[in-house]
């Protein structure tokens, strides 16, 4: 079953469950001094969503960003890949090819090792960490005969380290997600944001029955949201590894 449809049955669910229980509740209890609790129903409703508002928005903004930085972080470190192998061309030719090589190498470890890991939420355990260490050695040994050499050794160096970071950032951001003190937080603060207006009354049954299934609905789908943004390799984010595809294309 694909993201969507997941999420409609559980914002419908939501929705159905919230509205059967606004039912039962109008239905079946006390009418006297419903009205009249409006007021004060109404003003802790006011603090307890407002304050539930603000933190779910505060998690769905980190989690976008978190996202987006995983995909800024995986291009950096194809890219400094790329761009480590193109300065090891210039200098010997077996360096080059060595280095080529081995970029081509870890590209294939991260796209058919690593990223499937990244996606289960499992630690990521491959040599990827060697072979950049492979990489460097490689550079660091490499002759330089002229200062053009050295620059470009220079620049080698500097651009393994660059991937060398920029993997750091990448496997970190799978393992980040949302902490059980925030989900905690999140599904009890929405069960008080939800539960709260039940206690409200009006002239109309069906009116009340339909604002607290809205808000059920709309509640349950800032939170299936935040479910599925919790790691930006799966979910809805779901990034690929498709900055390392391009990566070995470009290695010819």
């Amino acid at each position: 079953m694909n993201v969507y449809a997941t999420g409609l049955l559980w914002v419908g669910g939501a929705a159905i469950v919230a509205a059967v229980l606004a039912y039962l509740i109008r239905k079946y209890g006390a009418e006297e001094g419903r009205t009249a609790n409006n007021e004060a129903a109404g003003q802790v409703f006011t603090i307890v969503g407002g304050l539930h508002a603000v933190l779910v928005a505060f998690v769905l903004i980190a989690l976008f960003d978190a996202a987006g930085d995983a995909d800024q972080s995986a291009y950096k470190e194809a890219d400094g890949l790329v761009a480590a192998t193109w300065a090891a061309d210039a200098l010997s030719k077996e360096t080059g090819d060595e280095i080529r090589e081995l970029s081509r190498t870890y590209a294939d470890t991260v796209i058919n090792d690593e990223w499937p890991k990244l996606a289960d939420g499992q630690e990521v355990e491959s040599n990827g960490w060697s072979q950049i260490d492979r990489m460097r050695q490689v550079v660091a040994s490499a002759p330089a005969e002229d200062q053009w050499q050295v620059d470009r050794k220079t620049e080698a160096a500097n651009r393994l380290w660059q991937v060398y970071q920029a993997r750091q950032e990448r496997v970190g951001a799978a393992g980040g997600g949302i902490s059980s003190v925030v989900w905690f937080v999140l599904v009890v603060g929405s069960v008080l944001a939800i539960g709260l207006p039940l206690l409200f009354g009006g002239p109309l049954m069906r009116t009340h029955v339909i604002i607290v299934a809205t808000l059920a609905a709309t509640i349950t789908l800032l939170l299936y949201a935040t479910y599925q943004l919790q790691n930006p390799y799966a979910g809805s984010a779901e990034l690929g590894p498709d900055a390392f595809r391009a990566a070995i294309e470009r290695f010819g």
